[in-house]
């Protein structure tokens, strides 16, 4: 088992620089200001964790897609701690693919592969819809 480690410094306000495994940095902001917050993280992760997923299966299915765009809106709990409790995922994909290949994709993505919707499945409910555009 791999340990996943990551770590968050205060330069100023409510602005962090944190740090993972990887090396990469990133900056966050509590408030809002300068950076995504860590709640916005978490759904940009969720939006990224998932199209990695639609895009290795697409890839894997030899589906010539174009473009894959996944986004997201969300509702928080009215009271701390302020969880979501709702998100809504958009998958927008662009190319000459099968809707049955994107729908599996997806299915697979929410159901199976993606470790942030399973995390987040157990505060929100999770809905998605797809839109194809075969440009």
């Amino acid at each position: 088992m791999t340990m996943i480690t990551a770590k968050a410094n205060w330069t100023e306000g409510m602005k962090f620089e944190t740090t993972g495994n990887s090396g990469h940095r990133v900056v966050m902001d509590g408030d809002s200001k300068v950076a995504s917050s860590p709640m916005e993280l978490v759904l940009e992760a969720l939006c990224a964790c998932t199209a990695v997923d639609v895009v290795s299966i697409l890839q894997k299915k030899r589906e010539p897609f174009t473009a894959v765009e996944v986004n997201a809106s969300a509702e928080k709990a009215p009271e701390p701690p302020r969880v979501y409790t709702s998100i809504e995922l958009l998958y927008r994909v662009t190319g000459k693919v099968s809707s049955k290949a994107v729908e599996d994709a997806v299915r697979l993505s929410e159901e199976k592969y993606c470790s942030i919707a399973a995390m987040l499945n157990k505060t929100a409910k999770i809905n998605y819809s797809i839109e194809l555009d075969a440009a």
